[in-house]
């Protein structure tokens, strides 16, 4: 019988996580997690550098605006920071000032946008949040503060996963189709947790081969 992949929220216990958190801790692993996430990140940076270039000049031609978007989400602890994407949506895509989930096809979206969101390539700026140390490789995906609020009323267990730091890529998105509801957000739950108790550099590495054969075959693309 094969062994699940997530948790089951209904069966976790109020003092699960102080369990997770000791078969992650420790002085060692945190400085060598860093370390790889550090090497991972400049390698990322250094290999895409021409593409980066090319997108910004995209970018520019294709609309008005910025060519970075920094959004507000939340880290590690509850601590919030600027998030940076490449930009691939209309500069008024949220005139109204209320926050909105992204989308399939999402009509805000550019047209340079759309490609840089169905190649997720606008997510590659984020590794200059790993080199400042607000994000890891690979951890739960950041959200934003309204979400956040929102989510954890109506969700068990979601405030949880700001234990670790949150990653570029992570367990749920490679094991959890694209979605952008409370409900999709219950079931990364779950993926994301289950990666808080079995995190480590195996572990890791094996999302890291998975998001790339996710990036080059396209699946969940939004």
């Amino acid at each position: 019988m094969a062994q699940p992949i997530y948790l089951d929220l209904n069966q976790l216990h109020e003092g699960w996580l102080a369990t997770a958190r000791a078969n992650c801790q420790g002085q060692l692993k945190a400085a060598t997690h860093r370390s790889v996430d550090l090497l991972s990140a400049l390698t990322l940076l250094l290999t895409t550098l021409p593409l980066l270039l090319l997108v910004a000049l995209a970018i520019k031609l294709d609309s008005r605006g910025p060519i970075f978007y920094g959004q507000e989400r939340i880290g590690l602890g509850g601590r919030r920071f600027i998030v940076l994407k490449f930009r691939s949506m209309r500069v008024d895509a949220e005139a109204s000032g209320t926050p909105q989930w992204a989308s399939k096809q999402d009509p805000r979206a550019t047209r340079i946008g759309r490609f840089l969101r169905f190649s997720r390539i606008d997510e590659i700026p984020q590794v200059l949040n790993v080199l400042r140390g607000d994000m890891a490789m690979v951890g739960p995906r950041p959200e934003r503060p309204a979400f956040v609020a929102q989510l954890e009323q109506q969700i068990p267990h979601y405030k949880d996963r700001a234990c670790v730091r949150p990653g570029i890529t992570g367990w749920a998105q490679i094991n959890y189709p694209y979605g952008a509801s409370v409900e999709d957000a219950r079931h990364k739950l779950t993926y994301d947790l289950y990666y808080i108790q079995h995190r480590g550099l195996r572990l890791d590495l094996r999302i890291l081969l998975t998001t790339i054969r996710v990036v080059l075959l396209q699946e969940g693309a939004r």
